[in-house]
């Protein structure tokens, strides 16, 4: 559950720190869904910036699934609309 803490604007900087693409977004649950295309790497750095969050915010987990790149991001790492 997000609320306020800008977690979207803090993936999309780790992100691109990273050289990562992909998107974040809201879903309609409250949880933020973030796809990344990036190496083993890159994915781990992520995901342990994901852990940890931006200053004002507590994360209870992080879940992770395997997805087939998608390559139309590249590089670039976008906040996408609320699903």
């Amino acid at each position: 559950m997000v609320q306020g803490v800008g977690f979207r604007m803090f993936v999309q900087r780790e992100a691109a720190k990273l050289g990562i693409g992909g998107y974040t977004r809201n879903l309609y649950d409250g949880r933020v869904e973030v796809f990344a295309n990036g190496t083993r790497a890159q994915l781990g750095a992520l995901r342990l910036a994901l852990e940890r969050g931006p200053r004002l915010s507590m994360v209870s987990g992080v879940h992770e699934e395997e997805a087939h790149p998608d390559t139309r991001y590249g590089e670039r790492f976008v906040i996408e609309q609320d699903r």
